[in-house]
């Protein structure tokens, strides 16, 4: 444990810098004491909005009659396109939304209207009421599929081109041929889509409480919608019951709905969505197909590789280019690819529009790559973990877009886990195992984790603070940061209680405001802590040098009575803090750039049980080994990493969104989505952060991990297909095979394939119509 001299220069303080401090509000989320955007008290004359979605893919809207609606108890008003005052239209970037849908849908869930009512199971009831008629256009395009026979695309593709892919394909000993579909995923926070919106008795000032990762971008979509100056609108955020990257597009136009319907009706408005509702409007993470064509030598070294990546955007382009982005950018994994060509093409099709997750592309691009890297084991009768070493990145390299990294410590990272997973040892148990039991079947894996950390933007990476001393000496942090569970508010007072020299007790962070911190930037791409920890420590910087002449004059003084000195000789007690952030871009048409600044690596282990007569398994065991630099708060991080795992095991192995052939979502809740339980956490869970790691690109060396540990979740994936591979090995049947993420029980039991299997009428696909299709 550290400790320093505080700015009093003899009273020793501990520095919370490096101490695994508990969550700032851990006690208050645990007790229920925590108050939510959902749950805020009520107040007078407060109505509540519930929205009206289209039941059709891809229709004009004949007509719609409110009439009856309006008629039930309770209801105020039915808000629509026609009522929003400024633009009903919004660009984001280059991509265009609507905030209402004005004369046609273009998927099931599109927001057509909303209901305001005095209590909100009236406005649900009224919603029901609301009667709309349709006119289908023809095609409605769901899948990816659909999309390249319809070449239904956003543009512009994303390529990278490293090396000469043909040449190499034709000198390779081997080549292999294949393609995997990895499934979307539901956010499923614990707290829905939440928004209050209170207006002014005096005009056109606004305040909003929401649940949101972007309240500026809220900001810009209530201006615009509004057309008043951002000004007069200012969004809090006390807190975040989860988010993982969908509490920011969809929640601005719902945001945008409620302030037209305060505006119109002179009332506060709530709009709180119910988890069905949630699930269908909001939409989630990509689902992906990769196509890919590698050419490889007996000795298992990947020469080439042509990758083709498509991703299921939905109806529009908001975010999912930048998303392909990142997966074409890091479809080299953690890998040494002397040829490679990837290109990434977002289609357009009638779902919601599918939005920003946890990884942010990476899950899907990375979880492709080592699907193929087994296969290449697989072919040249290679352990798969040593296919991954003979092709894993070592010391100083160059990737494919031209951006050096150090890759020491993903060897570290890696060497680490063997050891500490005992992986050898176990691989000859598992083999054992299965010698003994042909109907339970174990399997191991080791997968590696190189994940480049920063927004390809260079101005998303700024950063703005503001902190007030007062005068007892208490402090005030605000940052543009937004603490949604993952512990950024007690990392930024342990930023402000080193840089001060007084005590974390003394320091208060009230909420997220851009009346107080105006400009920022969403809390997203792992950099939260990285790029508002600089800011706050550079405000810090700037009351101490105004506090120095006060404790030379005075240095046996306390913290409080310099503060107070320093009030009467009017010195201000208050600071802003700047970062600039990184210098990251990307030029496409070179394929080269800078478009991350640091990697956080890792490494993890998982051993699963199979049970291939019901393809139900067990999590026996996993081992994690993280390298997070000097990390700011261990104990969070390690929350962290293992949060993020567990969400990863769900997107790879439980969690499945089926769709309708007519474009609805079927999986509304959790009695048909399942996201892991309680069983699905391995028995034994090692996490450990690795040693020695130095970064010196971020606050105090610090790494962000956030989202890089969510990928590791594949390591039990790749688990479940060895063990399947032993049991269809036993059955003479090949090993090379596919099981398309999730890997479901379904999927599992029938990938085993035995008598039992083969018993199964395969009915021919001309001839059923599918109750579900993989979007």
């Amino acid at each position: 444990m550290q400790k320093y001299q505080d700015i009093t220069a003899h009273q020793p303080i501990v520095d919370a810098v490096g101490r695994p401090i508990m969550h700032h509000s851990a006690m208050k989320h645990v007790s229920g004491e925590a108050v939510y955007c959902d749950d805020m008290p009520l107040m007078e004359g407060e109505l509540f909005l519930a929205l009206v979605t289209s039941s059709r893919a891809h229709a004009k809207i004949i007509s719609l009659d409110v009439t009856e609606a309006l008629n039930m108890p309770g209801v105020c008003d039915v808000i629509t396109a026609k009522d929003v005052p400024g633009t009903n239209d919004f660009t984001y970037y280059d991509w265009s939304d609507q905030l209402m849908a004005d004369n046609k849908v273009l998927c099931v869930g599109y927001i057509i209207c909303a209901v305001v009512a005095d209590k909100p199971e009236r406005a649900k009831q009224a919603a029901k009421k609301v009667k709309i008629v349709y006119e289908d256009i023809e095609p409605a395009i769901l899948t990816i599929k659909d999309a390249i026979k319809h070449e239904s695309f956003f543009e512009p593709d994303k390529k990278l081109h490293h090396g000469d892919v043909d040449e190499a394909l034709k000198t390779a000993d081997h080549i292999l041929e294949g393609e995997l579909y990895v499934g979307g995923q539901e956010h499923f926070y614990m707290e829905t889509q939440s928004i209050r919106v209170i207006p002014s008795k005096e005009g056109q000032e606004i305040d909003i409480y929401a649940a949101t990762q972007d309240p500026t971008y809220i900001q810009k979509r209530v201006g615009a919608s509004l057309g008043i100056p951002f000004n007069r609108i200012n969004c809090h955020v006390k807190r975040i019951g989860g988010a993982f990257g969908g509490k920011i597009v969809k929640t601005a136009s719902i945001a945008a709905i409620s302030a037209v319907a305060a505006q119109k009706t002179k009332h506060p408005i709530r709009c709180v969505l119910e988890r069905d509702e949630d699930m269908l409007i909001k939409a989630g993470r990509h689902p992906y197909l990769g196509i890919y064509k590698v050419g490889y030598m007996k000795d298992g070294r990947i020469v080439a590789a042509d990758i083709n990546l498509y991703s299921n955007g939905g109806y529009s382009g908001i975010e999912s280019v930048f998303i392909m982005e990142i997966s074409v950018l890091q479809t080299d994994a953690s890998y040494h690819i002397p040829n490679l060509r990837c290109q990434g093409k977002v289609c357009k099709t009638n779902l919601p529009s599918n939005t920003s997750f946890r990884g942010f592309g990476f899950p899907q691009s990375a979880l492709i790559t080592e699907v193929w890297v087994d296969e290449v084991a697989a072919k040249c009768n290679l352990p798969p973990h040593k296919v991954r070493e003979i092709n894993m990145y070592r010391n100083i390299i160059m990737t494919p877009y031209k951006q050096e990294f150090d890759t020491t410590n993903l060897r570290r990272c890696w060497e680490d886990c063997k050891k500490s997973s005992s992986y050898h040892a176990r691989m000859e148990a598992v083999r054992q195992f299965n010698k003994e039991n042909p109907w339970r079947k174990r399997g191991i894996a080791l997968i590696p984790l190189k994940f480049p950390v920063a927004f390809i933007v260079a101005f998303q990476n700024q950063a703005a603070a503001l902190v007030h001393i007062y005068q007892d000496g208490s402090v005030l942090v605000s940052h543009g940061g937004t603490e949604m569970g993952q512990g950024i508010h007690t990392k930024m007072i342990q930023i402000a209680s080193r840089e001060l020299g007084i005590p974390m007790s003394d320091i208060h962070i009230c909420e997220t405001s851009i009346g107080s911190v105006p400009n920022t930037i969403d809390t997203a791409a792992t950099v939260g802590t990285d790029v508002n920890g600089m800011a706050v420590k550079n405000a810090c910087e700037k009351l101490r040098q105004r506090l120095e002449p006060i404790v030379r004059k005075n240095p046996e003084g306390t913290w409080e009575s310099w503060v107070k000195e320093a009030f009467y000789e009017r010195i201000s007690l208050s600071a802003t803090g700047f970062f600039r952030g990184y210098d990251t871009y990307m030029d496409w048409e070179k394929g080269e750039g800078h478009p991350f600044q640091y990697c956080v690596y890792g490494a993890a282990c998982s051993e699963v049980e199979v049970d291939c007569l019901t393809g139900d398994y067990k999590n026996i065991r996993a081992d994690i080994i993280m390298d997070t630099g000097c990390s700011i708060n261990p104990a969070v991080d390690v929350g962290q990493i293992e949060g993020a795992f567990v969400q990863g095991i769900g997107l790879y192995t439980t969690e499945e969104l089926k769709y309708s052939p007519e474009g609805e979502l079927l999986a509304k809740g959790p009695g048909e989505y399942k996201i892991p339980s309680v069983y699905d956490i391995p028995k034994e869970f090692n996490v450990s952060l690795l040693p020695s790691s130095r970064n010196p690109y971020a606050i105090y060396s610090s790494k962000g991990i956030g989202e890089s540990a969510l990928f590791l979740g594949s390591v039990v994936y790749f688990a479940i297909k060895d063990a399947v591979s032993s049991a269809r090995m036993e059955r003479g049947l090949s090993n090379i095979f596919t099981i398309n993420s999730p890997a479901t029980p379904e999927k599992i039991r029938m990938a085993c394939g035995d008598k039992f299997t083969k018993m199964i009428q395969k009915d021919d696909p001309a001839s059923i119509i599918p109750w579900s299709i993989d979007v």
